[in-house]
């Protein structure tokens, strides 16, 4: 075993040993490209800020990337971060001012918090609405092609993001959108359902990224009207002041990104201060459910037997991850922290063997985990909580398309949206987790969300136990949900309270093999008095006074939730 030391302090001229350490992980990289057989970088405490990704191939294979003293009390923090500080704030009227150049900006985080773009809720005065956009009475916008529209809710599972693009006239105001974002809008956003019909995204529900919205103390916004010399905003809370307080705009959009990689370990690492800028361009982001967005082509319309009917993306587009693994084999993520990211933590699109063990994941615009079209995947003892910050829709773990994928133990708190969420597969199981507060935002969803077929016999179908689902927030949830043609699902000895729903048994497409057994709750799921043919319905304990089910259900909720600390 080879081993490499990297230091903020260091030198990529250097050895790379402890006296004369690299300065990147980059060259610590090209290093062990040179020697035979695995290598393991060590880095030392700080912050280490690349200027570029960490792209790693297959030439990289057998490297392990690790805090200094990793697993014993000695332990280093170390913290990789994509982000660049703002210096030279001046100040006029208590805000503060500084110009970045050519930097965009949709995040700000100042001594380590978020800071909110400013925004305001809903367009002022009378609004008529348009092919292009819409027209009102008047508007003091300081810098208008800024400004971003969002429309919270347009399906009560979706959130979507358009820019404007120009705004004429002095009274009446006409709003022109950017395209193609709002034609694909208009496109995709049309439904009927429960004697409503609607086209289009309608009215947005927040505007944001404008010096006139920056009333509230610990918002900014970014003034791109002057090109190359960009104006940051912020206004500070209270005790706040520029000399001494540590700003800083995440400026990478990835932080480390592998293809055909095997044999990956990373270990003790923080990742923070990463972006993703593709929303704020002409496209927008039109979000349709979980990490998926519309980015144009044909469009299906879905209808359902009591007339309802929605349009639905032929193919959508994932959000990406700001640690991104492609194809590949054998990786390994343990003990690492998560934060402060413009889009989701880690992504892994196909591959085989891969795992992410005792980590934690906050302050992310979008999810903490993504799999597709992975095998033999291990997501276990994790602690998820405040994420889907920007992109509501992102559940906290979504795995898609998998096989053999196991989600064991990991606790998912304060999420927008679904805690888990599991499309069609083989193999999954989805065991001992504890989620609260989820579906704090979107509606129907739930605290674990599973849909599609799930294999062809109960052997290598899905199986969804153990687990502890409390406090699933808005007023359409359903807490456990198996949903839209799930098949080959055994659900069992799982406890659920607090829900507006506890789950849901007929759903459209029909539910095939689907066993629900041994379950405890406060409340019957929807359809339990008469279960579909689809559904086996036996052994389930509803306990509508919340001490009776706690104590039932001690043993069970006991076993829920991450079994070691994590970061």
């Amino acid at each position: 075993m080879v081993e490499f030391i990297v230091a903020p302090s260091g030198d990529d001229a250097s050895a790379g040993t402890a006296k004369r350490p690299f300065a990147t992980m980059s060259r610590a990289r090209d290093a062990a490209r040179q020697v035979d057989g695995d290598v393991v970088v060590l880095l030392r405490a700080g912050t280490h800020v690349p200027t570029e990704p960490l792209a790693l191939t297959a030439a990289d294979s057998g490297i392990t990337f690790q805090a200094y003293g990793y697993g014993t009390d000695g332990q280093e923090k170390v913290i990789i971060s994509g982000g660049r500080e703002v210096t030279g704030w001046r100040v006029t009227d208590d805000v503060w001012l500084a110009e970045v150049g050519e930097l965009n900006a949709r995040q700000l985080h100042v001594d380590g918090r978020r800071a909110e773009r400013a925004g305001i809720d809903r367009l002022p005065g009378e609004v008529t609405t348009t092919s292009t956009g819409y027209v009102v009475d008047s508007l003091a916008w300081q810098s208008p092609a800024d400004v971003e529209f969002v429309y919270r809710g347009v399906y009560p599972w979706a959130e979507a993001r358009c820019p404007v693009a120009t705004v004429t006239g002095d009274g009446p105001v006409r709003i022109t959108m950017a395209q193609p974002a709002f034609a694909w809008a208009n496109d995709l956003y049309n439904s009927s359902y429960e004697g409503h019909t609607s086209h289009g995204p309608g009215l947005p529900t927040r505007l944001e990224n404008d010096a006139s919205f920056l009333t509230e103390p610990g918002t900014f916004v970014l003034d791109r009207s002057r090109v190359g010399r960009h104006l940051l905003r912020y206004l500070p809370r209270e005790g706040e002041h520029p000399q001494h307080t540590a700003a800083v705009v995440p400026v990478l959009e990835t932080l480390l990104v592998a293809s055909g990689t095997a044999e990956v370990n990373l270990r003790g690492l923080t990742f923070a201060d990463a972006t993703w800028l593709r929303p704020g361009d002409q496209r927008g982001f039109l979000h349709y459910h979980g990490n998926g967005f519309y980015e144009g082509g044909p469009i299906n319309k879905i209808t359902f037997g009591d007339g309802a009917w929605v349009m639905v993306p032929a193919e959508s587009s994932l959000i990406p991850a700001c640690l991104q693994f492609d194809d590949c084999a054998r990786v390994e993520i343990e003990g690492c922290r998560f934060t402060r990211l413009g889009a989701a933590g880690v992504g892994f699109s196909r591959g085989s063997n891969l795992a992410v063990r005792g980590c934690g994941f906050d302050t992310l615009s979008a999810s903490a985990i993504t799999v597709t079209d992975a095998s033999t995947v291990l997501i276990a003892d994790n602690r998820v909580h405040h994420v889907g910050l920007e992109y509501s829709g992102s559940p906290g773990i979504s795995i898609m398309g998998t096989h053999g994928c196991t989600v064991a133990h990991n606790e998912i708190t304060d999420v927008p949206h679904c805690g888990i969420v599991a499309g069609t597969g083989e193999g999954t199981r989805i065991l001992h987790n504890h989620t609260a507060r989820t579906m704090g935002v979107l509606a129907d969803g739930g605290g674990v969300y599973l849909s599609g077929s799930q294999g062809t016999s109960a052997e290598n179908g899905a199986v969804v136990g153990g687990n502890l689902i409390v406090d699933t927030r808005t007023p359409y949830n359903f807490g456990l949900y198996t949903d839209y043609g799930a098949a080959w699902v055994t659900v069992e000895e799982n406890v659920v309270l607090r829900a507006d729903n506890t789950a849901v048994l007929t759903v459209s497409p029909p539910l095939e093999h689907v066993v629900y057994r041994n379950n405890y709750w406060d409340a019957d799921p929807v359809g339990a008095a008469d279960p579909p043919a689809g559904v086996t319905y036996e052994g389930n304990a509803t306990l509508p006074d919340e001490d009776e089910l706690n104590a039932a259900t001690a043993t069970l909720q006991a076993k829920a939730g991450p079994r070691r600390t994590s970061p």
